[in-house]
């Protein structure tokens, strides 16, 4: 397992470090779980199959229906139905399978070995982000690339002033989205360390401004991903991750793929 992990930060360098293009990242390397058929589409990342296993696609976030803001979460719900409703599809997973909390199986679905993942076909429908834990730097590249795509077209989520990509230098519209997943960018002001906490703070008013936490313990995964967190300062990126209030908006980041170099991207 250890072994995996130094390979993912190897290569995540390349793509998180570099804010490099997809071309030039490692490929999305997934290991095929097997194949089944897809009984149910219950919203834009669960599936039933008929075996009467729960999948919850890997590595993206997609909107849930809130009161006011469902449209989202029907776009996405019906993209995914489209892609796999009562289909056949191939699952991949990078790493040892894993379950989340609702003992759900994490994993990527393909409609063919030639075709794109649906986490793929959703994020550049504009209908998902890529999440906050994607695991593997190809699989990351791919999916950034695909955002910004979408993010620049204005489709789907990225026209609609609830989910498009907050900026730093806003920290009320940042703490609007208190509770939910967001994705947040602008320049880093300064990187401070108090106790076992690396703060990167957008803002020199702590109480107010938007900051994003870093455990001391795991900034050599940070390092080992190419992304040195006390050399921020000045930087444009992006991060996503949970909206927190501890003061102001705040995001924990405990994985490196959740920061982005963002200069000129």
């Amino acid at each position: 397992m250890r072994l995996v992990y130094r390979q993912f930060l190897c290569a995540l360098a390349m793509t998180v470090a570099g804010g490099a293009h997809a071309q030039n990242a490692p490929a999305c390397q997934l290991e095929t779980i097997g194949t089944a058929t897809v009984r149910t589409v219950i919203d834009g990342r669960t599936l039933i199959l008929t075996d009467g296993r729960e999948v919850r696609l890997a590595a993206i976030e997609t909107p849930e229906a809130e009161p006011g803001h469902a449209g989202g979460a029907e776009a996405a719900k019906a993209e995914l139905e489209a892609f796999a409703g009562g289909k056949d599809i191939i699952l991949k997973r990078h790493g040892p399978a894993t379950t989340d909390r609702h003992r759900r199986l994490l994993a990527y679905a393909f409609a063919a070995e030639d075709r794109p993942s649906a986490q793929h076909a959703l994020v550049s429908a504009g209908l998902a982000r890529a999440g906050s834990r994607i695991g593997s730097a190809g699989c990351a590249a791919e999916l950034f690339a695909a955002e910004r795509t979408a993010r620049a077209a204005g489709i789907g989520l990225w026209g609609d002033p609830h989910y498009v990509m907050r900026r730093a230098e806003d920290p009320a519209g940042v703490l609007a989205q208190r509770g939910r997943f967001a994705v947040v960018e602008g320049k880093v002001v300064s990187v401070r360390e108090a106790g076992a906490t690396i703060y990167v703070n957008f803002g020199r008013r702590w109480s107010e401004d938007f900051t994003v936490t870093v455990q001391k313990r795991s900034e050599r995964a940070f390092t080992a991903a190419g992304l040195e967190l006390r050399k921020l300062g000045g930087r444009h990126v992006r991060v996503r991750g949970t909206i927190e209030e501890r003061g102001g908006p705040w995001i924990e980041a405990t994985r490196p793929e959740q920061i982005e170099i963002a200069d000129g991207h």
